[in-house]
């Protein structure tokens, strides 16, 4: 039997743009809570929303805006950022979301590539000052033509608008198409730039309003969203699958920390969270945790990141999240194609990335051959449908590497599926360690050391070595007042695994380097473990 399975669905796809959804939507739900932004302390029915971004559309034309045209977004979670997405969409223009921990040369990078035309920056984020880093690299941007700070300018803009008429907004919309692009997402690259995945109406909003249903989402469910909003997660899965369903979005602070976030979901009585696996476990090591009553909780999504089964059975257990689902996907698939479905049984649900969404289809193949691959054989997931990015912005080259003649999207995931479809990723094709000829995936190891009692989080890596070609690292943070000597946790392992999957090396760390959204580099992980254990040498080794 083949690694192949396919989406059925007796829900079919929308062909309505993103401005349709809202819409509709509002003049469904006209009093329906649409908004929660707890550290703006706004709360917006769905009337007003759709009333305040029809606002900021008018003053995106005002000032020219015209369809296709790039307008950059440079901020941390705030309601202004959604109504800028919803805006730009209701004009047609592409919104280039933008990273909130980029340095100047990062960000001058992704709005040059774009070509972006008007950029809406927050004045401020944690340490760093937008303005000045904005106004350091606009030389370098002859194609940016204004910059709008939060505030004042914003204020301006929205002002504007109020000279255009709403006949003029009605015309631009009833000339766009739910296939034309209208949203470019930088994916963070290990190596070389980030490349800006180009994604339409069509793609985000079809696959928020699946996922959506696979949650049994109403406007009775109150989703709380501590994830980024420049991401796919949470602008997509989180802003369109609210506005797909008549669910409210809740945002608990303008980052994530987990007392805010835990704060929302009592107070809030959120129904649904959304978070990659370093943020519940950050939650469910908070000292407050046991202070707060969570039985609102329903479901909610753990992805961006492989899911130890431990923490999503914690999950379950102690956040009464009984519903949980994982969700697997990437930028380039808007973002998600595999998920666990809410009456999957306790197993499945905690230790599989679930069966493939509707209207898409999945496959495993040989990364050498290209040759779909038997059932519980190893290979690349790959991904094709509804969801698949348009491409790299003008990066033909990049995107024919990416998405093959046929329409696949080759993830770069290393996955197993069985013959009822159910897929395991078992690690990033380019983390597999090979230690003296055996391939070993870092992620059977993690999911065995989750296991120990005093290990909050734990991530294995592959670190050079002259003899074996690789050896394996585990870095691990404890559980508040608990720690393990490298001898007893080795001792651990060997008890459950065999003896060339025990980590040779061992480090324990405060936490992990990781991107804004919360996946762990651990590219720099290895670049710190060469430096710290004087690994250069073997570096060094060539090979074929």
């Amino acid at each position: 039997m083949r690694s192949y399975a396919s989406g059925p669905s007796a829900r079919a796809l929308t062909g309505q743009t993103i401005g349709e959804a809202l819409a509709a939507t509002a003049a469904r739900l006209p009093d329906g809570l649409a908004l929660v932004s707890r550290h703006q302390d706004v709360r917006l029915t769905w009337s007003e929303l759709a009333a305040e971004v029809r606002d900021v559309a008018r003053g995106l034309l005002a000032i020219d805006i015209e369809p296709g045209d790039r307008v950059g977004i440079w901020s941390p979670t705030r309601v202004e950022w959604t109504l800028l997405q919803f805006a730009t969409a209701r004009v047609g223009a592409i919104l280039v979301n933008v990273n909130p921990a980029y340095r100047p040369a990062e960000l001058a990078y992704a709005l040059g590539q774009s070509g972006v035309r008007m950029l809406v920056t927050a004045p401020s984020f944690k340490t760093s000052d937008y303005v000045d880093m904005v106004a350091s690299v606009r030389a370098s941007l002859p194609a940016l033509e204004r910059v709008v700070v939060l505030g004042p300018d914003w204020d301006s803009l929205v002002d504007g608008g109020r000279s255009v008429g709403v006949t003029r907004l009605h015309e631009r919309e009833a000339a766009l198409d739910c296939d034309d692009p209208i949203n470019i997402q930088y994916t963070s690259g290990t190596t070389g730039n980030p490349k800006g995945a180009t994604l339409t109406h069509h793609n985000i909003l079809n696959n928020a309003a699946s996922i959506a249903d696979v949650l049994g989402y109403s406007d009775a469910d109150r989703v709380c969203i501590p994830v980024p909003l420049y991401h796919c997660f949470g602008m997509g899965i989180g802003n369109l699958g609210c506005v797909s369903s008549g669910a409210t979005m809740v945002y608990p602070a303008e980052s994530f920390a987990p007392d805010p976030t835990l704060d929302a979901i009592a107070e809030e009585r959120c129904t649904s969270i959304y978070g990659v696996p370093t943020m519940f476990i950050a939650m469910l090591e908070s000292p407050h945790f046991g202070d707060l009553d969570l039985t609102s909780l329903r479901t909610g999504i753990m992805a961006g990141a492989p899911c130890p089964v431990e923490v999503m059975k914690r999950v379950v257990n102690e956040m009464h999240a009984q519903e949980i689902t994982i969700a697997y996907g990437m930028t380039e698939t808007s973002p998600a194609s595999t998920m666990t479905r809410r009456s999957d049984d306790l197993d499945r649900r905690t230790s599989t990335v679930g069966t493939v969404l509707p209207h898409v289809e999945v496959k495993i193949v040989d990364p050498t051959t290209g040759a779909t691959v038997p059932t519980r054989s190893p290979g690349e997931l790959c991904s094709r449908g509804y969801l698949v990015m348009r491409g790299y912005w003008e990066n033909a080259s990049a995107t024919a590497e990416a998405v093959d003649a046929a329409g696949w999207m080759h993830t770069g995931d290393l996955a197993v599926m069985d013959e009822e479809g159910y897929v395991n990723i078992v690690g990033r094709a380019k983390d597999l360690v090979i230690r003296g000829g055996e391939n070993i995936y870092p992620r059977e190891i993690e999911e065995v050391l989750f296991q120990h009692p005093a290990v909050a989080a734990v991530q294995v890596i592959g670190v050079p070595d002259a003899r074996m070609g690789e050896e394996l690292m585990a870095w691990l943070t404890f559980r508040e007042g608990d720690s393990a000597t490298d001898d007893e946790l080795r001792e651990f392992c060997r008890e459950r695994l065999a003896h060339f999957k025990v980590p040779r090396y061992w480090k324990t760390a405060d936490e992990f380097p990781m991107t804004v959204t919360g996946k762990v580099q651990k590219f720099k992980m290895r670049e710190v473990a060469i430096a710290e254990l004087g690994l250069e040498e073997a570096a060094g080794i060539q090979t074929a």
